[in-house]
C-alpha cells in the first residue's frame, strides 16, 4: 500500500482500514476474537470432528499420485503425509517409478529442515541448471508465502552449497545464465520493485560478488507487473529473453544479446498478448488476439509455428516467415495446452469442457497429426519427459519420446499414464483408490440462458435418478477469471463430507474463465465484468427452475476471484441462495490495486482511480454495497494473515462492514497457508471441516 497510508487512524470513509495492517495488534486481536466465535459455532456440527479426521487421512493417504518434475536422469517428488506434513523432496529413476513401489531417494527433509532452523518452512519450488542437473536453485517460503528464500543446493551431495547463491525473502525471478551467474529479479531496495510489488529490474548476478554490484541488464517502468528473464540453452541455439509484462496479459519480448560494447536489446515483434516458445529450430506461438500474418489472419486461440530465426529476425507481420496452424479454435474447442517431445508437438483441447490429446509431426510438405486414444471426457494433465537441453540429434535419452497424462473427473479418481509417440497404448502407471461410493451418482452437463442470452454450460454431479423437487442441498462452484477454466476433478472432500450425505455440487463454466478461449474470458473483463456474475446466477436460476434446489438449500462457493464472484452475486441476488462460502477473496474493488500484488489485475478489471472505469466497478464492488436492512444468505468469510497475493484485509473489512451493519457473517483467518489458504494437511484438513461444517449447518432449514 502506498507508504503515505495511516493505518492507525479512523477514516469516515473507510473506518476499517486499520484492518489492512496484517500483523498490527489490533488487526490481529480483532482476528483472534472473530476466528474463536466461528469455531465456537462451526465445530459443535456433529460431523465437525469425523469430517476433519477423515479428510485429514485422504491428505495424509500413501495413495496419493507423486507428482514429478524431471531433472536429468531423475523424477523429481515433494511428498507429504502424516510423518512429513511439510514434506520430503525426493526422487526416484522413470523405471522405479513405473513400479508398484518406487525406490525413493531422500534429497531434502523439508520437516527436519524447518525443527533444525527454527522455521515454518514451505516448499516453494526448485530450478537446477540442465543438463547437468547439478546445480539446484530451491525456494522456501515462510507460511506459504508468494515471497521465497532461494538459496543454492547440490543435486549431488543433497546439501545446500556453503557459501553459494542465497537470496533473501522476496518475491523473487532468478534463473541460471550459466553455472556461476544467475539472471535476478528481486527486491534490491528503493526502485526495484514494481507497483505490484514484483521485480521491475533482471541483474546479472556473478558468484562470489554482492548482489547490489550486479549489473542491471534489463528494466522495467513501475507501472508494468514485473520484469522477468528465462534461458533457452538447446546447444547450438542458445538464446537470453528478458520481457516486461505491461499489465498481466500482455508484455514486449525482448532478445538480450552480449557484445563487446554491452547487451543488446532486440525486441520480438509479434503481437504484446502473444506467447512465444521454442521447440528445436521452431518457434511456437499461442495468440490470444486475432493477428493478419501474409495475407491470413489466424483468429485468438491459435497455435502457430514457423522457423524459429526468421520469427525472432522479423520486423513485424509484413516480413514474418510462413506461419503455419497447429490449432485454430471453434465455437466449442479451445487450446488448453502443449508440450513437447523430440518429434511431436502434443496438444491438449477442450472441447466442450472434456478433454482431448493430439499428436502433430512435422513433415516434407507440412505437418500431419492424429487423435491420441487417451481417458474421456474428464480432464487431461500432460507432462513430456523430453529434455529439451540435450541435441537434437541425440539418441540417448530414453524419455525423449515418452509423456505423462493425468486423467480426472468428478467421479473418477486420479490415474497416471506413461504414453509414447510411437503410438503404442497408454499404460496405467498409478490410480488414487475411490474415496466415496460413487455407484449411485452421476455428471450431467446442462446449459442455463444468461441475461444478454449467451448459453452458459455447467456441469451437475448428483444422484441417478434425483428426484427434482427443488429439496436438494447444492453447492454451486464457480470462478470466472484470468482465463482459468473450471475442469472436471475428482474431489474426495466434495465426495466424502457433501455427495456421500446427499448433497449436490454444480460447477460454473462462466465468461471469464478460459473453457471456450481467449473469446470466453475477453467477454468478461473490464467494462464487460458484470456478464461473469450474470452468468453465474443463471446457473444458479437453472438449478432452481429445473427442480435440483431451492435457494434455501443453494449454496454458492468461490476463492480469490471466485471470492469476489460469490461476494458480489451474493448482493446483487440475495434472494436466490441460502449460503455463500467466501474463500480468501477480493472485496474492496476500490482499494484493490493498491494492496499487495492486486495492481497487476488492473487488466482484468480496471482502474477505480479512473473515473470511467471506477463507473463499472462500483456497480458490483462488493465491500461498497453493503447495506443494512437487506436480508443476506448466511456467510462464512476464509483467508489467510501469510497470503500476499491477495490481501487479508479484503476479508477482514467485509466482515467488519457487514456486523456494523447488522449483518452476521462468520469469519475465519488461518495464519499461515498464503494464498491456499494452508500450509499443511492438518491446516487444510480443519479448514475444509469448518467450510463443510458451515454448509450443513446453513442449508440445514
Amino acid at each position: 500500500m502506498p507508504a503515505d497510508t495511516d493505518l492507525t487512524t479512523t477514516d469516515p470513509i473507510d473506518p476499517y482500514l486499520w484492518l489492512e495492517d496484517v500483523q498490527g495488534e489490533r488487526a490481529l486481536a480483532w482476528v483472534h476474537a472473530r476466528n474463536a466465535e466461528s469455531r465456537a459455532v462451526l465445530q459443535q456440527h456433529p460431523r465437525f470432528a469425523a469430517m476433519r479426521e477423515g479428510l485429514r487421512a485422504i491428505l495424509d493417504s500413501a495413495d496419493k499420485i507423486p507428482q514429478v518434475t524431471r531433472r536429468g536422469g531423475w523424477l523429481y517428488n515433494l511428498w507429504r503425509d502424516a510423518a512429513h506434513p511439510r514434506g520430503l523432496w525426493r526422487r526416484t529413476t522413470l523405471a522405479s517409478f513405473c513400479t508398484a513401489a518406487p525406490d525413493w531417494q531422500t534429497v531434502l527433509d523439508l520437516d527436519a529442515l524447518a525443527i533444525a532452523e527454527g522455521e515454518n518452512w514451505v516448499w516453494g519450488g526448485a530450478t537446477s541448471l540442465g543438463p547437468v542437473h547439478r546445480h539446484c536453485l530451491v525456494q522456501l517460503s515462510r507460511g506459504g508465502a508468494d515471497a521465497t528464500v532461494v538459496r543454492e543446493f547440490d543435486l549431488v551431495s543433497c546439501q545446500f552449497v556453503p557459501g553459494g547463491f542465497l537470496l533473501p525473502e522476496a518475491k523473487t525471478d532468478v534463473t541460471w545464465q550459466d553455472a556461476d551467474h544467475l539472471l535476478v529479479g528481486t527486491d534490491t531496495g528503493p526502485g526495484s520493485l514494481t507497483d505490484s510489488g514484483y521485480p521491475r529490474t533482471v541483474r546479472r548476478w556473478q558468484r562470489g560478488t554482492p548482489l547490489a554490484a550486479a549489473p542491471v541488464v534489463f528494466e522495467g517502468q513501475p507501472q508494468d507487473v514485473a520484469v522477468s528473464a528465462s534461458v533457452d540453452r538447446h546447444p547450438g541455439r542458445q538464446r537470453t529473453f528478458v520481457s516486461r509484462a505491461t499489465d498481466f496479459y500482455n508484455s514486449e519480448q525482448f532478445l538480450l544479446i552480449p557484445g563487446p560494447a554491452g547487451d543488446r536489446l532486440q525486441k520480438i515483434q509479434i503481437p504484446s498478448d502473444a506467447q512465444i516458445s521454442f521447440w528445436r529450430d521452431r518457434a511456437l506461438l499461442q495468440l490470444r488476439s486475432s493477428w493478419a500474418v501474409g495475407g491470413t489472419l489466424w483468429p485468438a486461440g491459435s497455435l502457430l509455428v514457423g522457423d524459429a530465426v526468421a520469427v525472432l529476425a522479423a520486423g513485424g507481420a509484413a516480413d514474418m516467415p510462413p506461419l503455419q496452424a497447429l490449432f485454430t479454435p471453434t465455437a466449442s474447442r479451445s487450446l488448453q495446452g502443449f508440450g513437447t517431445t523430440a518429434s511431436q508437438v502434443l496438444l491438449q483441447v477442450l472441447d466442450n469442457v472434456a478433454g482431448r490429446l493430439e499428436a502433430w509431426w512435422p513433415q516434407d510438405a507440412g505437418w500431419a497429426h492424429h487423435a491420441i486414444d487417451a481417458p474421456h471426457p474428464g480432464s487431461l494433465g500432460l507432462q513430456t519427459l523430453h529434455d529439451d537441453e540435450l541435441p537434437d540429434d541425440d539418441t540417448s535419452d530414453p524419455m525423449a519420446e515418452q509423456f505423462l497424462l493425468g486423467y480426472t473427473d468428478f467421479l473418477t479418481p486420479d490415474s497416471l499414464l506413461l504414453g509414447h509417440t510411437d503410438g503404442r497404448p497408454l499404460q496405467v502407471l498409478k490410480a488414487r483408490p475411490a474415496y466415496f461410493d460413487a455407484s449411485g451418482l452421476q455428471v450431467q452437463q446442462h446449459w442455463a440462458t444468461s441475461k444478454d442470452g449467451t448459453q452458459v454450460p455447467y456441469f451437475l454431479v448428483a444422484g441417478k435418478g434425483l428426484v427434482r423437487d427443488g429439496s436438494h442441498p447444492t453447492l454451486l462452484n464457480g470462478y470466472g477469471g484470468f482465463e482459468i477454466a473450471k475442469l472436471p476433478v475428482y474431489s474426495a472432500g466434495w465426495g466424502t463430507a457433501w455427495l456421500a450425505h446427499g448433497g449436490v455440487v454444480a460447477v460454473a463454466n462462466i465468461r471469464g474463465g478460459g473453457e471456450f478461449g481467449p473469446a470466453w474470458h475477453q467477454a468478461a473483463i473490464g467494462a464487460h465484468k458484470q456478464k461473469s456474475y450474470d452468468d453465474f446466477a443463471a446457473v444458479a436460476e437453472h438449478l432452481i427452475t429445473s427442480g435440483v434446489t431451492r435457494p434455501q438449500r443453494l449454496a454458492i462457493q468461490g476463492g480469490s476471484n471466485g471470492g469476489l464472484l460469490v461476494g458480489a452475486v451474493m448482493l446483487q441476488r440475495p434472494d436466490l441462495f441460502g449460503a455463500v462460502l467466501c474463500q480468501v477473496p477480493l472485496l474492496d474493488m476500490q482499494r484493490y490495486h493498491r494492496l499487495l500484488a492486486g495492481a497487476s489485475w488492473m487488466a482484468e478489471y480496471g482502474n477505480p482511480d479512473v473515473p470511467a472505469e471506477w463507473a463499472w466497478i462500483a456497480p458490483y464492488s462488493p465491500y461498497q454495497n453493503l447495506r443494512a436492512g437487506v436480508a443476506l444468505p448466511k456467510l462464512l468469510l476464509t483467508t489467510s494473515t501469510r497470503d500476499d497475493r491477495v490481501h487479508p484485509g479484503h476479508a477482514r473489512k467485509m466482515a467488519a462492514r457487514m456486523l456494523a451493519l447488522g449483518h452476521a457473517p462468520l469469519y475465519y483467518e488461518n495464519t499461515e497457508g498464503g494464498h491456499a489458504g494452508a500450509a499443511d494437511n492438518a491446516q487444510k484438513a480443519d479448514m475444509l471441516a469448518l467450510e463443510f461444517a458451515f454448509l450443513w449447518r446453513a442449508l440445514a432449514g
